[in-house]
């Protein structure tokens, strides 16, 4: 496996548009090799036999029957607002005619 430069880390950093001091620099070089070691390790793994998933976990939607309910609880809803004119929410008016 190649070690990553400096030169490496500050072109990709360059790209980005990101400043780094020479401490970050070698930071982001020995992480990135890191990274770059597990992946090595991760690519002699045999998955042949593996089935291709999207996620780790299986995601179950649960759905509920769509049923028209009659609630009475406009009262409550139009004290929730800041002011009301009757049935209805009182906003300011926004355009001018």
């Amino acid at each position: 496996m190649t070690k990553i430069s400096q030169e490496e880390v500050k072109k990709v950093a360059h790209l980005a548009r990101l400043e780094l001091n020479e401490s970050e620099i070698n930071n982001h070089a020995e992480q990135l090799e890191k990274i770059l070691e597990y992946i090595e390790q991760l690519e002699k793994i045999d998955t042949n036999d593996v089935q291709s998933t999207t996620r780790a976990i299986e995601v179950i939607n649960v759905f509920r029957k769509d049923e028209k309910k009659i609630s009475d609880c406009t009262e409550e809803l139009l004290e929730l607002g800041p002011s009301r004119e009757d049935e209805y929410y009182k906003v300011p008016k926004i355009l001018n005619e």
